[in-house]
């Protein structure tokens, strides 16, 4: 599932194609929708919160959607062929000099824009959020330390805590706090690790790419200090570089790790 800061700037991408222009088509392609046409409203912005993207037009009119696994919003000139099989789109949204195409996007539904908040209430602060202040990150900081318990991977995987978090920054949050991901929460800072989070997330985001670095290189193989990293190793100490499943069912995560740079709890192989 994408990152956080992946959707943010597939958000930005997306408002900057339409912002401020009219439909000429706005075309749904899912059964609950089909007999929608967004043709003449004008798109007045996209936001994102956490992983989810909410497309606004005129008519207090918003559109809910989210990339899970395999969704992309793709930009496309007018008339431009597709890059992706046209039977894997499920929105086309055209102005006049340029395409918007939403390719196996997920949870799509139109509401009241007033209403958009309903969709996220559930979701712990975004880290990417631009009103961000003290009070988000304590709640952040409250949330997370509330089961000391939990493995702190999984804690911060769980949006309900804090939105944004994928598994490359679950990976890397725990290499940079020297403990495993199956760490209990009680043993790390809370207020730290929200602090730590929001950090690898604004610097990416503000990056404008879309393939993260945690380490400040841009290179494919110093990108990270642990993530995917099984064949080079750990980039801090060129150890190996140990890989585990984290999770349960649908929550079932590779996740790497050092033994030599990460203290705690770690499955055997």
């Amino acid at each position: 599932m994408p990152e956080g800061d992946t959707v943010y700037l597939v958000g930005k991408r997306f408002e900057r194609a339409l912002a401020g222009k009219t439909l000429l088509r706005g075309q749904f392609r899912v059964p609950q929708l089909a007999t929608v046409d967004l043709a003449g409203r004008d798109v007045l912005g996209v936001g994102t919160v956490g992983k989810h993207l909410f497309t606004r037009f005129s008519g207090d009119l918003t559109l809910h959607s989210h990339l899970m696994m395999d969704g992309m919003w793709d930009v496309y000139a007018a008339g431009a062929k597709w890059r992706r099989p046209g039977h894997h789109a499920r929105v086309v949204l055209t102005a006049a000099d340029v395409q918007v195409i939403g390719f196996r996007v997920h949870d799509l539904k139109l509401v009241p824009t007033a209403k958009e908040h309903d969709l996220v209430a559930h979701l712990g602060p975004d880290l990417l959020d631009p009103q961000w202040t003290e009070e988000h990150a304590a709640r952040a900081a409250a949330a997370l330390a509330a089961d000391p318990a939990r493995e702190l991977g999984l804690a911060l995987l769980d949006q309900r805590v804090l939105a944004g978090v994928g598994n490359l920054y679950k990976c890397e949050i725990c290499f940079l706090l020297g403990v495993t991901p199956w760490t209990p929460v009680s043993e790390v800072d809370a207020e730290t690790t929200v602090a730590l989070s929001r950090k690898l997330l604004l610097a990416n985001a503000a990056s404008g790419r879309f393939d993260q670095s945690t380490t400040g290189h841009l290179d494919r193989n110093r990108k990270n200090w642990v993530y995917d990293r099984t064949r080079q190793g750990c980039f801090r100490c060129g150890g190996p570089t140990l890989v585990r499943t984290q999770g349960h069912d649908v929550q079932r995560r590779p996740t790497w790790f050092c033994p030599k740079c990460q203290s705690g709890p770690a499955p055997a192989s």
